[in-house]
């Protein structure tokens, strides 16, 4: 129990003090206060982060790391270990860290808007390759238990649609798959 405590009692602080400005008496500006806050999802993994960091790297264009952070001597995990690391995917801020172990839920999941069925086809195979379990209605878990929506954005538009009957054939049709195909979703909004 002692070496867990420990390590969350690190990881706090480490976050605790990368996150929090420097302390001061200074009251913020309106400027300051009007400022729309910096929100980066982070995904705490048992050991795996850095793993995991660059099968995301690999996975979508553009992605790069920010910073990282690696363990030091007398820390829970073997030094030069990954600590914590900041990225971006598609133009998204992300933190990993290796922490205690824990799971992931899909009440939390990351979804990848895609204009063709070619994007759908190579992130839901990306994304369920080596232990990745696909889902139903476009959801799946990567191998480290993440849950991912790999969704056409055409979709929205299908389930919006101002003829009921459309949007019920739609969500009908949705309901049935796993990867979702626009072709079939698009078929099924015409009553083909």
């Amino acid at each position: 129990m002692k070496p867990i405590l420990s390590t969350l009692l690190a990881l706090a602080g480490l976050v605790l003090n990368h996150f929090l400005p420097p302390e001061s008496t200074q009251q913020p500006t309106p400027q300051a206060m009007a400022k729309t806050p910096k929100l980066t999802p982070c995904l705490w993994f048992p050991k795996e982060a850095e793993e995991a960091m660059r099968f995301y790297l690999a996975t979508f264009p553009d992605a790069r790391v920010l910073s990282e952070s690696r363990w030091g001597e007398g820390g829970p995990f073997p030094k030069g270990s990954l600590m914590t690391a900041r990225f971006l995917l598609a133009g998204q801020e992300f933190m990993v860290l290796n922490g205690c172990p824990g799971e992931f839920s899909e009440s939390v999941s990351l979804s990848v808007d895609c204009e063709t069925q070619e994007e759908v086809d190579r992130y839901w195979a990306a994304l369920t390759k080596d232990g990745g379990e696909p889902g139903r209605c476009g959801w799946l878990k990567d191998r480290y238990g993440v849950s991912w929506q790999v969704v056409p954005s055409v979709l929205g538009e299908l389930l919006g649609d101002k003829d009921p009957a459309r949007a019920g054939r739609v969500g009908a049709a949705l309901m049935q798959m796993e990867k979702l195909d626009i072709r079939r979703l698009q078929e099924a909004a015409a009553g083909r």
